[in-house]
C-alpha cells in the first residue's frame, strides 16, 4: 500500500523547479529507483529526477525526496534509526541488532547501529555545547514546563563520581585498561505520600540527570544549566545532598549555597565517626561499639554540637596515641567544617533525605549498568555519544534528537 501511494505521488503533476544557482527551469531526466529500509520493511519505488540544463554543480534533484524529508544517499528511515538507538541505550550493539530483527524483521548490523549512535550522540552533544556557550554569555535557558503540584515540592540536587574502563589508546583495544571518573549530577522533586500500609514514604518526581567525562569544573556549568531549566531560582526548598568530596562541596558553594540547604550524607559522616572510634578504642571492643553508638545517635537526633564537644574532649586526653590523635583531629575538623550540613534532626523534620542514595542510584543506572559490562572498554568518542543518548532518554528529550534539523536542548 505504501509503495502504491509513493508511485501515485511520484507520477502526479508537479510544479517546475528552478535551479537555485542560475534560476533556469530544471529539466526532467525521467524516473530513477529509490529504496529505503523502514519499520514496514524495505520499500522500493521510482520517482522523477531533474537536472539543470546549464550543468550547474547541483546534482540530481528529486522533489518527492524533498517532500518526504529524505536526504541524498539515505538508505534507512529515521524511525528505524530511532528505534535502534533506543535499544542500544539499554543493551549492547549486538543485542540491539538481534532485537531489531525480532521486532521488525530487519537485519541491521551492529556496525550500522554504532554509526547512528555516533551521529545522534554528536547531535545531542552539539546542542548541549550550544546551550552552555549561551549560558556563559549570560543567557539563561528556558524553564522546562512544570506542573503546579510539582513546583511546590522540594528540589533535591546531588552529585557523585563513578569509574569507567577506557581504552588506553584512541584507535586500539590493546594495552592495560585506563579507569577514568565520570561526574554525575541529579535534580529531582521530592514527593511524599502515604502507601497502602499507612507509612509515609518519599518518591522522586521529574528526575533529570547530567554527566560528564571530566572534572568538577566541567560538571558545574552542566548541572547549573539543568538547575535553571528546573526553575531552581523560584523553588520553595532547594537541598544539596552529597558525600564529603571537597570538589562537590565547592560546587555547592559556588552554585547552590545561596539557593538552599546543604546536607552531608549521614552515613558518610557516621562512617568517619567509626573511623575515629576504631583508631582510638579498637573497633573490636564493646567500649568502642558503645561509644560509637552513643555519638552516632547524638548526631542523628540533633546533638551534633555534643558530638563535636565529645571529640574535642577526647583530643585533650594526654594518653591518646599519636596515630589516634591524628585520626580524631581529622574527623573533628571534617565535622566542624560541615557543622551547617549535619543538623539531621532539622532536615528530617523538613522531610528531606539524610543520605545521598538518589545520586548513587543514578550512577548505577546511568553508568554502571550500561558502561561496565564484562569485557567492556570504551573509546572517548564512543562513550560520550552513547552517554548523551542515555541522558536524553532519562531526561525525556530523546525523541527531539530525531526531528529534522533538530537542535534540541539536551
Amino acid at each position: 500500500v505504501v509503495q502504491e501511494v509513493l508511485y501515485e505521488r511520484a507520477h502526479a503533476p508537479a510544479e517546475v523547479q528552478v535551479c537555485p544557482q542560475c534560476g533556469t527551469p530544471l529539466r526532467s531526466k525521467g524516473f530513477l529507483p529509490r529504496q529505503l529500509t523502514t519499520l514496514l520493511g524495505v520499500l522500493r519505488w521510482e520517482r522523477r529526477v531533474q537536472r539543470c540544463p546549464k550543468q550547474c554543480h547541483l546534482g540530481q534533484v528529486a522533489p518527492l525526496d524533498t517532500a518526504l524529508g529524505l536526504a541524498p544517499y539515505q538508505k534507512t528511515s529515521v524511525e528505524v534509526k530511532q528505534l535502534a538507538c533506543a535499544f542500544v541505550v539499554f543493551v549492547p550493539f549486538e543485542t540491539a541488532s538481534a532485537l531489531l530483527k525480532r521486532a521488525i524483521g530487519l537485519t541491521i548490523s551492529p556496525a550500522a547501529i554504532w554509526g547512528w549512535v555516533q551521529t545522534f550522540g554528536q547531535r545531542a552533544m552539539a546542542g548541549l555545547n550550544k546551550e552552555l556557550a549561551a549560558l556563559a554569555l549570560g543567557q539563561t535557558p528556558e524553564v522546562e514546563p512544570l506542573a503546579a503540584t510539582l513546583a511546590d515540592l522540594p528540589l533535591l540536587v546531588g552529585a557523585d563520581g563513578v569509574m569507567v574502563p577506557f581504552r588506553p589508546e584512541k584507535e586500539s583495544p590493546k594495552g592495560r585498561t585506563a579507569w577514568r571518573e565520570i561526574k554525575v549530577g541529579i535534580l529531582a522533586r521530592l514527593k511524599r505520600y502515604t502507601n497502602r500500609a499507612g507509612q509515609e514514604v518519599s518518591r522522586l518526581e521529574r528526575r533529570r540527570l547530567v554527566a560528564v567525562l571530566g572534572d568538577i569544573d566541567a560538571l558545574s556549568p552542566r548541572l547549573w544549566w539543568e538547575a535553571l531549566r528546573q526553575d531552581v531560582l523560584t523553588a520553595k526548598v532547594v537541598a544539596w545532598v552529597s558525600d564529603g568530596g571537597r570538589g562537590f562541596w565547592r560546587l555547592f558553594r559556588e552554585r547552590f549555597e545561596g539557593q538552599g540547604l546543604g546536607i552531608l550524607d549521614f552515613y558518610h559522616a557516621a562512617q568517619n565517626l567509626w573511623k575515629a572510634t576504631r583508631s582510638w578504642l579498637d573497633g573490636r571492643t564493646s567500649r568502642a561499639h558503645d561509644w560509637f553508638g552513643k555519638v552516632r545517635h547524638q548526631l542523628r537526633h540533633g546533638e551534633e554540637n555534643a558530638v563535636l564537644a565529645e571529640l574535642k574532649t577526647t583530643l585533650a586526653l594526654n594518653e591518646l596515641p599519636a596515630g589516634a590523635r591524628h585520626t580524631l583531629q581529622n574527623v573533628y575538623n571534617y565535622l566542624l567544617a560541615h557543622s551547617a550540613h549535619i543538623n539531621y534532626k532539622k532536615f528530617k523534620e523538613l522531610g528531606l533525605p539524610l543520605g545521598s542514595g538518589m545520586v548513587e542510584s543514578a550512577c548505577k543506572w546511568l553508568i554502571q549498568q550500561r558502561f561496565k559490562g564484562v569485557g567492556m572498554r570504551w573509546s572517548e568518542d564512543g562513550f560520550n555519544h552513547l552517554l548523551h543518548l542515555r541522558l536524553a532518554w532519562v531526561n525525556d528529550r530523546f525523541d527531539a534528537l530525531f526531528l529534522p534539523e533538530a537542535s534540541p536542548n539536551v
